[in-house]
């Protein structure tokens, strides 16, 4: 019934067409919810994107900076913790190389209120996901040949050509926004939600501080942590909302 994924998967362009078509082949209903372009940090831009958002997908450098970065932090949270975060968020490792896209993808579902059409294969897994392990939800991925070839359909599909050379710099993170948990059990908290940031490479989700308004949150937070930190102009973000008007 299963088999094993072999070998590294095709990388997914970051554009509306492509994530769109690996999310509605998998069951997200088109008419309810659709990625789409941010096509800068600005105030002005950031006002053109459908509202309400709910998540965004962010495409960035992996720069030897970078990896340091993130090997530090994530040694600073096993060690010594963070801010709690919500323990309903949707979380999973990512074991397939190149799977960046389709684990930004289903971060950015598993963890919205998006319509999802019934037993279709995405919503299928997510709720045989619910009660396994972050590594357990991977090993689930690897072993359902059904969304290797969403992918690599999804792939295909873009603006630029497969590239022969599957190794890319290029990786796919992924922003929601999640209640701020009660600290003492029985406790209800009345605090601003948290932007929680969902990378499978890393130890696991990631609290990036208080969340008034997802979107200009996370604009803030990629200006101040990623484009800063860089010479590169290879980031791409991608918004998870309503349709956007005809």
């Amino acid at each position: 019934m299963f088999a094993e994924t072999t070998g590294p998967w095709i990388p997914l362009e970051s554009n509306p067409e492509v994530l769109n078509r690996w999310a509605n082949q998998a069951g997200l209903v088109a008419s309810q919810a659709q990625f789409e372009d941010v096509y800068g940090l600005d105030p002005d831009l950031l006002a053109l994107v459908s509202q309400p958002v709910k998540a965004v997908v962010l495409l960035f450098p992996i720069t030897d900076g970078y990896e340091e970065q993130r090997k530090l932090e994530d040694a600073r949270i096993v060690a010594h913790g963070q801010h709690p975060v919500d323990p309903t968020i949707f979380w999973m490792k990512q074991t397939i190389s190149n799977a960046c896209g389709t684990m930004g993808i289903i971060h950015a579902v598993a963890n919205s209120d998006v319509t999802l059409a019934p037993e279709s294969p995405l919503a299928e897994f997510i709720e045989e996901c619910q009660t396994k392990t972050p590594e357990e939800r991977a090993k689930t991925l690897e072993t359902t040949p059904l969304f290797a070839k969403i992918h690599s359909q999804a792939a295909t599909t873009g603006q630029s050509a497969v590239p022969t050379d599957l190794n890319t710099n290029l990786h796919f993170t992924c922003f929601v926004k999640a209640p701020d948990p009660p600290r003492i059990e029985g406790v209800v908290t009345n605090e601003f939600a948290r932007l929680i940031e969902l990378d499978g490479r890393r130890a696991g989700p990631v609290d990036r501080g208080i969340c008034t308004d997802l979107l200009q949150d996370v604009a803030r937070f990629v200006k101040d942590c990623y484009v800063s930190q860089t010479a590169s102009m290879q980031f791409s973000m991608l918004s998870l909302g309503p349709p956007q008007a005809d």
